[in-house]
């Protein structure tokens, strides 16, 4: 039985290759797909964005031009390399030959905004020709022009396609000088396949670092994007959390007390009616229902480790104790009534608090110092709260301190549960204002 176990192994699949047999075939499978897949196909430069911080400072005719740089620097190296590939043959000028050897120079820079893989095997090719056609023995395998030509090339295509690419262009052109300076290299008196190596090397390996660089910075943005996404949400959700359990904690009171009242209430009266027992009995099973599907429901948003306040949730009778407090940190805080002041739902008042406690703790967070102005206007449909502060004195022993927003969007979340509005930015002196307007549905007394 163990001789044919391992007579039988090696007739195994590919996955029992050995682990270089795969590297080097995952090698040669992206040198195909880099270099030999469709080299010719059309990719043409795109435009420069124009969202820098020095493009954006520039006026509109200029910044559209700036979106061409790419491309017009690619033009004038071709410019140049057509210049030093025509004057530096063994026939300089206006000779027929020395323009053609020019024009192999400058015709693979010019497809590298285009085709640049196919800009990368043009080089390679217009290399010997240009060498053959005009040189005079003294530079092989690259003549002066060729030479600025394949190192722009190699340049361009690797800023426009990817590390890997560079790298197998830079083995391909390594082997290309090797093969250049083993067949033909002794008949000519110096060979530059080793600078082109050297200078090539060096070029492509900033490229590479590059991309690294421009990659990371890619992925840190997306990442901060998310992130800040996410602590968003997770605010929201926190702040819909706190309001949830107080507006839970306000509700489930009253409901108990109406509970409560609907028990007692037969008891009070001599002799009460079968029909006012059964109201009375209604009202309070009702009462009992609601109360224990808005524990169900409201109550998982309550941590393991919170506890529901001892003390009761305060309403806007606790503002001027909360303004002697922000008094008490030097600003001067002032209070405006207007309207006839009455008691409103008890979710109203401990959200008008709420709302007037963040706007002035925003106040002494980014404008420290400053004045403040609180107005409570009790009007027909409802209560409005305005709480506006002036901007911060000149010079201030207190620096601002920055906040993520979190305050606002609390804010934003108890106005919108109460189906109300809500305004907040900044004044024309400086200053910062919020202006919240929470609609009271009106009672008749025949229906208290």
């Amino acid at each position: 039985m163990t001789e044919t176990t391992h007579q039988q192994s090696p007739r195994t699949g590919d996955g029992d290759r050995s682990p270089e047999y795969r590297l080097a075939q995952n090698a040669l499978q992206g040198l195909r797909q880099d270099l030999f897949h469709d080299p010719f196909a059309y990719r043409p430069l795109g435009r420069r964005p124009a969202d820098g911080p020095l493009l954006r400072r520039l006026p509109a005719r200029m910044r559209t031009a700036a979106e061409r740089l790419p491309h017009a620097v690619v033009g004038a190296i071709a410019l140049l390399t057509l210049m030093v590939g025509a004057v530096s043959g063994s026939e300089p000028g206006g000779d027929g030959r020395a323009l053609l050897a020019g024009l192999l120079c400058a015709v693979p820079v010019v497809v590298t905004l285009s085709r640049p893989v196919g800009a990368f095997w043009l080089s390679l090719a217009s290399g010997p020709l240009t060498a053959l056609l005009n040189g005079d023995g003294s530079d092989w395998p690259w003549m002066p022009g060729s030479f600025v030509s394949h190192l722009t090339v190699l340049v361009v295509v690797a800023l426009r396609t990817r590390p890997r690419t560079a790298v197998w262009m830079w083995v391909v052109t390594a082997l290309y000088a090797v093969f250049g300076d083993i067949i033909f290299g002794g008949s000519y008196y110096y060979s530059n396949g080793a600078p082109m190596l050297v200078l090539s090397a060096f070029a492509l390996l900033l490229v590479c670092l590059w991309h690294v660089r421009h990659t990371a910075q890619q992925e840190v943005t997306a990442q901060q994007t998310v992130t800040a996404q996410e602590r968003s949400r997770r605010t929201l959700l926190e702040e819909r959390t706190t309001i949830a359990r107080e507006l839970h904690d306000v509700v489930a009171h009253h409901m108990s007390v109406v509970a409560i009242q609907a028990e007692a209430a037969p008891y009070r009266v001599e002799n009460p009616p079968e029909e006012l027992e059964r109201a009375f009995a209604t009202i309070r099973e009702n009462a009992v229902a609601a109360l224990t599907e808005l524990r169900r429901i409201l109550g998982v948003v309550r941590a393991e480790d919170y506890e529901a306040p001892d003390a009761p949730q305060p309403t806007l009778a606790d503002l001027d104790a909360l303004l002697v407090n922000v008094r008490g940190a030097g600003p001067a805080v002032e209070k405006v009534v207007t309207g006839a002041v009455r008691e409103l739902p008890q979710g109203v008042e401990l959200s008008a608090y709420r709302i007037v406690q963040e706007a002035l703790s925003n106040s002494l967070r980014h404008a420290p110092g400053a004045s403040a102005r609180v107005e409570i206007g009790y009007v027909l449909g409802g209560l409005g709260v305005r709480v506006v502060n002036g901007p911060m004195p000149e010079p201030s022993l207190v620096k601002p301190s920055p906040g993520a927003g979190h305050g606002i969007t609390g804010m934003r979340e108890r106005v919108a549960m109460l189906n109300g509005e809500m305004t907040a930015g900044p004044t024309e002196d400086g200053g910062y204002e919020v202006a919240v307007f929470l609609p009271v549905t009106a009672v008749n007394e025949g229906d208290a």
